[in-house]
């Protein structure tokens, strides 16, 4: 199972800034502790200074990540409030058949509403289900089902 982890970093801020990424430490030791088998990519862990690559650096570094998100099995998106970022990041996995779990607050928003798979409104209710299981039946009846439903 290849997890990518996106999430909020810039936002809407418009300084030189991104919202905090402590949540990332976590959700990573969450997902090695019940899902020992997942290889995990967290972007922000090997560009935390990413706010400073030249834009030819930036631009690869974005559309690398992009494309990553179209060759995972899940991409599991923190969204505490609208991401442009992180919303191509889910319409990658999601155009390329892929399973979209989305942890947020936005249960209306359309990009949270259509892009997702399954959304949780907090991480504490995500985590709830992967320490009871819950979450890894669903995953591999879910991955199970989008696999028939693209061979079909």
């Amino acid at each position: 199972m290849k997890i990518f982890l996106a999430g909020i970093m810039q936002g809407s801020l418009s300084t030189h800034a991104v919202h905090n990424q402590s949540y990332r430490r976590l959700v990573v030791e969450q997902l090695r502790k019940y899902l020992p088998q997942a290889e995990i990519y967290d972007p922000w862990s090997d560009h935390q200074n990413s706010l400073d690559y030249d834009d030819d650096h930036a631009r690869q570094v974005f559309l690398y990540h992009n494309r990553l998100c179209g060759q995972v099995d899940l991409v599991l998106a923190y969204v505490p409030q609208a991401s442009m970022g992180t919303a191509i990041e889910m319409w990658e996995a999601f155009r390329h058949g892929k399973l979209v779990v989305t942890v947020s607050p936005l249960e209306h928003n359309w990009s949270v509403k259509f892009l997702s798979d399954r959304v949780y409104p907090n991480w504490d209710a995500f985590f709830a289900e992967l320490a009871g299981g819950d979450f890894l039946r669903w995953f591999q009846a879910a991955r199970a089902a989008k696999a028939e439903r693209a061979g079909s």
